[in-house]
């Protein structure tokens, strides 16, 4: 179709409402759904998402909603909802009658307590949508003051992936195209328990020697279990993996890189999270991870390390003498 698209953003934290500024600028009218009790109102009022997004007015093409009924009949879809929240959205899109519509998963990790991958419960909860994964290195506030972006959208089916490509491609936001979904979701939530180690590392002192080697070996790990799961290595090595690692393992700007210095510092996680609005993907998706890993005999010690910081199992010096105690070995 020609003219300007309906864009439908499923969630109003920082970066949804980001990705509903780059829709609008690039044309399109956008309707953002807020879950919280009278964000929407407040977004329509005020026109700034003054919760996640302060400081940042509204493009005049965003209408901001709380129901998702509102985006039925929606062009396009971008699922923003915290990935632990997406099947129960995703079927509550389902049940108001939305048909075939390209739909892209944005939030970053695995679905707790069955490990299945977001396009998968995508797929169990609604059936009619056509998969996509919008992910690689970008901070909200970046994106929503138009500051140069370069994203992986990896989708399988070619009009769905050229109309997701209007929704917001601009000459500031460039998604590159892939067809590799199990690479891209992959790579977005390893990165996020890997940022959460290299946080440890910086906030334990141990220097930026250390924080490299872990990024160079959190990546192969990343790259092992997502090539066990059928994707490629080379997605991996693009904007949605090492991309997203580079950035989110090494800036106070990330809430899992953040998180990691806390814990490193000796603050307990309980403190850390009740001290947060937004969340904080991987601690959520570290179990996932670990446990996934064990299925496909997949070695990936990082990632399992963290897993078990967060879920009390380990003590912070026990995880890391752990891993330099580990046998040397071929780095292959």
């Amino acid at each position: 179709m020609s003219g300007p698209l309906h864009v439908g953003v499923v969630g109003a934290g920082a970066w949804g409402t980001a990705l509903a500024q780059t829709a609008a600028r690039a044309g399109h009218a956008v309707t953002l759904w807020a879950f919280e009790p009278g964000l929407a109102e407040s977004l329509e009022t005020t026109r700034e998402n003054a919760l996640y997004l302060p400081g940042v007015r509204l493009e005049p093409a965003i209408r901001a909603t709380g129901s998702l009924a509102a985006l039925t009949g929606a062009d396009a879809l971008l699922l923003v909802t915290p990935a632990q929240h997406l099947r129960p959205v995703a079927a509550a899109l389902a049940g108001h009658g939305a048909g075939p519509v390209p739909a892209a998963i944005c939030a970053k990790g695995l679905e707790q307590g069955t490990d299945k991958l977001l396009s998968v419960v995508l797929a169990e909860a609604f059936p009619a949508a056509l998969p996509a994964i919008l992910s690689g290195p970008s901070f909200a506030i970046d994106v929503a003051r138009g500051l140069p972006t370069a994203l992986t959208l990896a989708v399988t089916d070619p009009e769905a992936g050229r109309t997701l490509l209007r929704a917001v491609g601009l000459p500031t936001f460039r998604p590159y195209l892939s067809d590799d979904l199990v690479g891209a979701q992959i790579g977005g939530a390893v990165k996020n328990v890997l940022a959460i180690a290299c946080g440890i590392v910086d906030g334990k002192g141990l220097g930026a020697s250390a924080r490299a080697a872990l990024i160079a070996r959190g990546f192969a790990e990343m790259s092992r279990l997502a090539v066990a799961l059928g994707g490629r290595a080379e997605t991996l090595a693009g904007l949605s993996g090492l991309g997203d690692l580079v950035l989110t393992a090494s800036s106070p700007q990330s809430r899992n890189y953040s998180l990691g210095v806390k814990l490193g510092q000796g603050e307990t996680l309980d403190a850390v999270l009740g001290g947060r609005r937004s969340v904080t993907e991987g601690v959520l998706t570290s179990g996932a991870v670990a446990d996934l890993a064990e299925r496909l005999g997949v070695d990936m010690p990082i990632s399992t390390a963290v897993a078990a910081i967060v879920c009390k199992q380990m003590s912070l010096d026990a995880a890391i003498g752990g891993l330099l105690s580990r046998p040397f070995r071929s780095e292959t």
